[in-house]
């Protein structure tokens, strides 16, 4: 029984991910339309970071790492939280929250380049590639009917620090993968939410408008929104399953992601839903699920030939 829970509890871990953070693209813009965006992702990392590692050392009978495990976690923080998290809410006060979390859904395509260069365990098979191509069609179908926005002033900025974002996250979660597998990953999430946060600081004094602060209801419930579900619910789990699962696999969070937030957008926002979105989330779909079974496959083929050299 308690092999079988550790067996699911990555996977539902992962389940978390996919739900709450399609939800909090939605969250993001409703804040930072209000307030100055990288100082809002500077106090919901903050925040959060605070909150995660200090309930754990406070009450988890966890130790702080080692300085060496420190500063991992804290380059860890700035790929995943300083440019992952932070450009993205920039991105979202010019970029509609959906899209934001369709052109996110390109981050397994970054993560399997990155590894076809550093990392021989991780390269994916054919029917892998496959299924990620089919899932990156139904994220571009999405992307065509906003073509329009490129004559948006500050749009295309947008769209160039969501890319660079992604890129961010997949080179932290690739480094998180190989630097973090021995020390507490929940305790891990806090510290790397802590010093993003704090790399953000200087981001804000540089870009936002400071003048533009306003702590209005949306403001307040939606940083609130980000801080508990987002951070160290979402954020918490995520790096759990990194140290569990494969990246790649889980790295496919992002393309649920785009389904709830496209509807979320539509549903609280009124961005656009329309037939060929609803096609291109099957697509979508399909391509997740020809993935996993491409791992299913090939994690079946390993434990053969390995049984088989015995």
């Amino acid at each position: 029984m308690i092999n079988s829970d550790r067996k699911i509890l990555p996977y539902l871990a992962l389940g978390v991910v996919c739900i709450a953070w399609g939800t909090t693209y939605l969250a993001l813009r409703i804040g930072v339309l209000e307030f100055p965006p990288f100082l809002f992702s500077a106090i919901r990392q903050i925040t959060a970071g605070v909150l995660l590692s200090g309930s754990l050392l406070l009450f988890g009978k966890v130790k702080l790492p080692d300085k060496t495990a420190i500063f991992g976690q804290a380059v860890g923080g700035f790929f995943m939280i300083t440019l992952g998290n932070g450009l993205v809410g920039w991105a979202e006060v010019y970029v509609p929250s959906g899209l934001a979390a369709v052109i996110c859904a390109i981050l397994p395509i970054w993560v399997i380049l990155i590894n076809l260069i550093i990392a021989k365990d991780e390269k994916p098979t054919l029917p892998i590639v496959i299924g990620l191509v089919i899932g990156l069609s139904g994220i571009i179908l999405i992307f065509a009917d906003n073509l329009a926005g490129f004559g948006v002033p500050g749009y295309a900025w947008g769209i160039a620090f969501i890319l660079l974002a992604n890129l961010g996250w997949a080179s932290g979660s690739i480094w998180m993968k190989r630097k973090n597998q021995t020390t507490n990953p929940f305790l891990n999430a806090g510290l790397q939410m802590f010093f993003g946060g704090i790399w953000l600081l200087p981001f804000s004094l540089a870009f936002d408008d400071l003048h533009a602060i306003q702590w209005s209801n949306n403001v307040i419930y939606s940083l609130s929104y980000l801080i508990i579900i987002g951070s160290v619910a979402a954020y918490g789990s995520y790096v759990y399953a990194i140290k569990t699962l494969p990246i790649t696999i889980v790295t496919l969070y992002a393309y649920i992601n785009p389904i709830v937030a496209v509807i979320l957008g539509w549903a609280v926002l009124g961005e656009t839903l329309n037939m060929r979105m609803a096609i291109a989330i099957g697509i979508t779909l399909t391509g997740v699920y020809i993935v996993n079974r491409g791992y299913q496959f090939r994690n079946l083929w390993k434990s053969q030939l390995s049984t088989n050299s015995k």
